[in-house]
């Protein structure tokens, strides 16, 4: 009678109170409107209490959810309907006490205040145990600088489950999840993660992206006892490691892993346990399997197809290690048990990967055993980098290959292969190797939430409708401010003059029909904001009528952070006349922001005084970089006084696989010799991880210069023109080897 009382005067102006049959102290459910209502209640719940937030906005609402529940009788925090509660700006949760239970919200448009927007405790001294998270929603609820860090859920205490969950387009820097274990009461914890949904997660382009990860490398000796399964990680790009494991005696099991750069990776921690995942590919770069480290692992009855990635990232690596090494280093494998799993037509498996001065630590006491590799092209997938005697090679299959040489444990058998109603490969005929067909695969519907779209993350250039302009003071101007995501500017023939910035918030794609001719008179033409993307096709672009300023541009990115990755699109563009002043660039960005993909095709660039592309404000030399990829296909480049390209990655962290650069069938002729191009060159990489420089004509212009910093970077140069040209500037910067860029069938070139 009294808790009644009590809680019916607090809430009789705020609150509807549901389901309150009698006068006794048995379990109420509470309907709040208010987040005062919210702080009060939280104070009088008992084992078994439900409270609703109400349908609506909350904003900037901290949650503090404590309470002491029981096994039978959660105290439970909901949705008034789930799915249509909504914490935005600055709002987080927080749970702390015994057997507590969340779901049906939806945080998004914002960001935390703290460091996490979902935590499994109140402080260091209050955590949650026996506590579920479900059916939660997290949509793009980032920092508003990228490489700020904070982490979207974090798992203390023991015995919690997060599953069900729905978690999506994290995009500045920090793990998505991750699980603790930085005192006592929060290791051997028992969590549970499962069925839950990892949306994309966008290229980062620095250490930092993990979408998941259990225990730090100080912790990375004890066991965590965390349980991952039938969770599906779609497209999760941020960096080299997907899943981040640095603890012991985990299970990952039965999740799906779709289109995922990076692996699945043993960093820390021993006897983990790793079965019946698949991985789709789709023949998409850098996707990844399974990286082993560390003493005791498990991997078994595992998928693997159409993964193409190399080194750290490959289908299966095992690596080296440090020997005695500090807790931080790679420890070598050890006890290794990998049986019964299926690579198809997947690039690479690598053993002793990553053997240098420092990891010398071979594999030992371990088991290769029953595992099947199939290749419809019968490429050789194997990578031996150093002695492999402590691995038991047995009863291990090839479909397409002849067997390897350093070991007699695998038989080449001719198979032909089918795909099974669970959507994976087998032979036709029984064998004992590879996974078993009965395994279960974990599908995207099975995960998440079901009121809850799981949208596609980009829109695609030319997607939306048609918006006819013409020459008309303005004409631009408003067409832009007017159209939506993924619509088409169409340009008819004539002669426009832009007066004003044309600020790209969105994707979209100007095109011409007919003669078009574009001047402008501000700093520059296009400028590409948070959000915005840019294809261009057909235009006449001049700089003649911009203003007589250095530094001009005809494309820039937003002066400040970005948190979204842009794409910019150049095809069948002439650009001319960008030379009322010095230093006029063709496209500059700013430190922040960062392109998935800048392609140049059929297009030509005339008398200009700055560089085609400047892509090296990230100088900080943390590994961070402007651009992923960078393609520049037929085209033409003349009297040029920068250089095309200056392209910077600084630093030797090895958690990225970017950039790439890609210069094919295009000629150069008087590029890179202005007095104010501080590279003296006409193509200025650094740290770029794969270039491929081919077919092209270059005349008169100054070298190229090609500085290697880190990993194994691919360079190659081969069957190019070169006429009073110098040979191009290879440089290992820190690993002190010869250079090993691949130089041949290059004509005209001295070296």
């Amino acid at each position: 009678m009294k808790r009644f009382s009590r809680l019916l005067c607090m809430f009789v102006s705020t609150t509807a109170i549901m389901g309150a049959t009698s006068y006794s102290a048995q379990a109420e459910e509470f309907l709040v409107k208010d987040q005062k209502s919210f702080k009060e209640i939280v104070k009088e719940l008992e084992p078994g209490d439900v409270v609703k937030l109400a349908n609506g906005k909350w904003e900037d609402f901290e949650v503090l959810f404590i309470g002491e529940g029981e096994k039978d009788k959660p105290i439970r925090l909901t949705a008034e309907t789930s799915g249509e509660v909504f914490l935005t700006g600055q709002s987080n949760l927080r749970i702390a006490g015994n057997y507590l239970e969340v779901s049906g919200l939806v945080f998004k448009d914002g960001y935390t205040p703290t460091s996490e927007v979902i935590s499994f405790r109140r402080n260091s001294k209050n955590l949650a145990n026996n506590s579920r998270v479900t059916e939660v929603v997290i949509d793009n609820y980032n920092q508003p600088e990228r490489q700020e860090v904070d982490f979207w859920v974090m798992m203390y205490g023991k015995n919690n489950r997060f599953d069900h969950n729905h978690i999506v387009g994290k995009r500045n820097k920090g793990v998505t999840m991750a699980v603790r274990l930085n005192t006592e009461d929060s290791q051997e914890n028992n969590h549970r993660i499962d069925h839950n949904y990892f949306g994309p997660r966008q290229i980062l382009g620095s250490n930092g992206g993990e979408t998941l990860r259990i225990g730090t490398s100080h912790y990375s000796r004890t066991d965590s006892l965390t349980v991952v399964e039938n969770n599906y990680f779609d497209r999760c790009d941020g960096e080299l490691e997907i899943i981040s494991n640095k603890s012991g005696r985990n299970v990952f099991r039965n999740n799906t892993f779709f289109q995922s750069r990076g692996t699945l990776t043993m960093r820390h921690g021993n006897n983990n346990l790793v079965e019946n995942n698949v991985f789709f590919g789709n023949g998409a770069d850098h996707t990844g399997g399974i990286r082993v480290i560390n003493a005791g692992q498990t991997i078994q009855n595992n998928y693997m197809e159409g993964l193409k990635g190399t080194r750290f990232g490959g289908a299966f690596v095992v690596m080296n290690g440090v020997p005695n090494g500090p807790i931080n280093r790679y420890d070598p494998v050890k006890d290794a048990v990998i049986k019964n799993n299926s690579l198809i037509n997947s690039d690479n498996v690598q053993f002793g990967a990553g053997s240098d001065e420092e990891r010398t630590a071979v594999p030992s006491d371990s088991v290769f055993e029953s595992n099947l590799i199939f290749n419809e092209d019968g490429r050789d997938v194997f990578t031996v980098y150093d002695d492999m005697s402590g691995i038991d090679f047995n009863q291990n299959v090839l479909g397409s290959m002849d067997p390897p040489d350093f070991t007699t444990g695998f038989s080449r058998v001719r198979l032909k292969m089918e795909r099974a109603e669970n959507g994976l490969m087998y032979p036709q005929s029984e064998i004992s190797a590879g996974v078993p067909r009965d395994l279960s695969v974990t599908q995207k519907n099975q995960t998440g939430v079901s009121w809850y779209p799981k949208a596609e993350p980009v829109i695609a250039f030319g997607s939306g409708e048609t918006i006819a302009v013409t020459p008309e003071e303005g004409s631009l101007t408003s067409a832009v401010e007017k159209a939506k995501a993924g619509d088409v500017i169409s340009l008819t023939s004539g002669n426009y003059v832009v007066r004003k910035f044309l600020k790209i918030d969105k994707p979209l794609t100007f095109q011409a029909e007919g003669e078009v001719n574009l001047t402008f008179e501000r700093t520059t033409l296009f400028e590409i904001l948070n959000g915005g993307s840019l294809q261009i096709k057909g235009l006449n672009i001049s700089g003649k009528s911009a203003p007589d300023n250095a530094g001009n541009s005809v494309i820039r990115t937003s002066p400040y952070s970005m948190l979204e990755n842009y794409r910019l699109e150049i095809t069948d563009t002439n650009f001319t006349e960008m030379d009322v002043n010095h230093s006029f660039n063709i496209i500059s960005v700013s430190k922040g922001t960062f392109a998935d993909n800048i392609a140049i095709r059929n297009s030509s660039f005339k008398d200009v005084t700055g560089a085609i592309l400047k892509l090296d404000k990230e100088t900080d030399d943390y590994g961070i970089y402007n651009a992923e990829y960078l393609t520049i296909l037929e085209s033409d480049f003349e009297n040029v006084q920068g250089s095309i390209v200056d392209y910077y990655r600084g630093g030797t962290d090895e958690s990225t696989f970017g950039p790439h650069f890609n210069l094919v069938n295009s000629s150069l002729t008087n590029v890179g010799s202005g007095k104010r191009n501080k590279t003296d060159s006409s193509l200025y990489l650094q740290g770029v991880q794969v270039t491929n420089i081919s077919n092209n004509t270059f005349d008169g212009v100054e070298p190229f210069l090609i500085k290697h910093t880190v990993g194994e970077p691919k360079t190659k140069i081969f069957e190019n023109t070169f006429k009073d040209t110098p040979a191009p500037v290879v440089v290992e910067l820190n690993s002190g080897l010869e250079p090993t860029a691949l130089i041949t069938d290059n004509e005209g070139l001295n070296r």
